[in-house]
């Protein structure tokens, strides 16, 4: 068995095992690997996300915390290159780099077939990716929303002009093919739409947001939507 498959095997082993966890040594037992090589595959597998807890002592062992995983996901060839193309053609939204390690994620644990096949048909779908901010000024902007805390920028107009200024995060959107970050300007004191290539700085305050909502912004085109689907 190859370790990614191991490693889902592992995931599912200790989700079904609930809070009774299993022990090193009887996951090493199961998979016929050595207690050592068990062990790292939990600390691998605590790295790549789902929160794994171990209880020393008799009765001991190790297990996934609860709803810290999903059932198995099975998706075709053609889903899991769709998956691939769409984030490869945005590179330059709002957490696409999380989305491209989560993928990768889904894609290492597909069964050998499917993941030749998805190889093959990838190679046939070619995507001119548009350029991406700097990875510390998205960081910072994604870090901001997620946290509803105040970002400090430097941004530049269409004028040229650049000014600093402290902007409370109400939304990303995406209009005429450009990323725009849709906030609360302290500056001007009303909502401003910040062009996402024209921020070249970006740092994240202590400050708190005032809870300024959505609904300041507006009624949305008929075309926009928001990327939730559930």
């Amino acid at each position: 068995m190859k370790r990614a498959e191991r490693l889902h095997a592992l995931s599912e082993m200790l989700r079904r095992s609930g809070s009774r966890g299993r022990t090193a040594g009887r996951l090493a037992a199961e998979f016929e690997v050595s207690v050592r090589t068990i062990k790292r595959d939990l600390a691998a597998l605590a790295g790549s996300g789902p929160p794994v807890w171990s209880r020393p002592g008799p009765g001991g062992g190790y297990g996934l915390a609860a709803h810290a995983s999903l059932p198995p996901v099975s998706l075709s060839s053609a889903q899991a290159v769709a998956l691939l193309a769409a984030v490869a053609a945005a590179s330059d939204a709002p957490y696409s780099d999380l989305a491209t390690a989560a993928i990768r994620k889904i894609v290492d644990v597909l069964d050998p077939q499917t993941q030749a096949r998805a190889e093959a048909l990838a190679r046939r779908v070619w995507v001119d990716a548009p350029p991406a901010p700097s990875r510390a000024t998205r960081s910072a902007l994604e870090q901001a929303m997620a946290d509803q805390r105040v970002v400090r920028i430097r941004y530049t107009a269409n004028d040229a002009a650049t000014t600093i200024r402290e902007v409370e995060p109400m939304m990303f959107a995406s209009t005429a093919g450009r990323w725009y970050l849709v906030g609360w300007c302290r500056l001007r004191g009303a909502i401003r739409w910040f062009t996402a290539d024209r921020i070249d700085r970006a740092t994240v305050t202590a400050t708190p947001c005032q809870g300024h909502s959505i609904d300041e912004i507006g009624t949305p085109p008929p075309n926009a939507r928001p990327t939730i689907v559930f």
